[in-house]
């Protein structure tokens, strides 16, 4: 039993010097990461103007009114609210012009329907609420040498919601293959989901997964090898900048830690 536990420590010790040595740069890489399939879609709504708007205007019979506003709103509110989250400003503000951006497109695109899809878009909420807690901890710290009452009990619940949330995006990569490598990365990626989802090992396993999200992510949705003519390049593409998004989240949690509601937590009261 010891071997395991040997082995477990020198992992956690080499997982947090790369952490320490990558502190300072580390929450922006996060935040420039998470923003990624809004800034995206953001730069693809002002390129495809055009057939954005007569694809609402098709899907709903909106009229030709509704469906540039919808764009507009699409277009302004994700490069806006990627700017403010990168910038730091207002970041409660952009965290909820991205979150309405999210469920107006899992109302409009008909997301709802499509469980895939639709957990995804949980998992970008997640990532949102972990940006969210991030900018309470860093609120907090510019009165550090002031004493407060209680324990932050919003933030360590937004890092539970996020890191619950998170856990939804790979769900989505789960396959049902008789494949070793399939059945592997399938067993692999559940026992580290869960753990982070309960706060255990959180940065260790939170950075396993980061690596793993990473290979998947250019294995998987390597879109820039598909001809721009194909419809599959733009399927990939989606797929890629939102998976780009949860592994930002997840390198949040790597920065941020767990929170109060973990198991880590508890285990330091023990």
């Amino acid at each position: 039993m010891n071997i395991p536990n040997e082995y477990l420590s020198k992992t956690e010790d080499v997982a947090d010097q790369v952490i320490r040595r990558g502190k300072h740069v580390l929450p922006t890489v996060a935040r420039l990461c998470l923003i990624a399939t809004f800034l995206e879609d953001g730069i693809r709504m002002w390129v495809q103007w055009t057939e954005q708007r007569e694809y609402m205007n098709m899907s709903w019979g909106c009229g030709q009114f509704l469906a540039t506003v919808f764009v507009l709103v699409n277009l302004i509110g994700q490069i806006g609210g990627c700017i403010m989250v990168l910038a730091r400003f207002r970041v409660t503000i952009a965290c909820g012009v991205l979150f309405f951006i999210v469920v107006l497109q899992t109302i409009a695109y008909s997301i709802l329907w499509d469980i895939q899809f639709l957990l995804r878009n949980l998992a970008l909420i997640g990532a949102l609420l972990l940006v969210l807690a991030e900018s309470r901890v860093e609120g907090r710290s510019l009165f550090a040498g002031v004493p407060t009452m209680g324990e932050n009990k919003p933030k360590n619940w937004m890092q539970l919601a996020g890191r619950v949330l998170l856990a939804f995006m790979f769900i989505t990569l789960i396959r049902f293959e008789i494949s070793f490598l399939q059945i592997l990365q399938d067993i692999l990626g559940s026992i580290l989901m869960v753990l982070v989802t309960i706060g255990y090992k959180t940065k260790l396993s939170a950075l396993i997964l980061v690596a793993l999200l990473t290979f998947l992510n250019l294995y998987h949705n390597a879109w820039w090898t598909v001809p721009s003519y194909k419809p599959l390049r733009d399927f990939l593409k989606y797929d890629f900048f939102q998976t780009l998004s949860v592994i930002g989240g997840l390198l949040m949690i790597v920065s941020l830690g767990p929170g109060g509601v973990s198991m880590d937590e508890h285990k330091k009261r023990w």
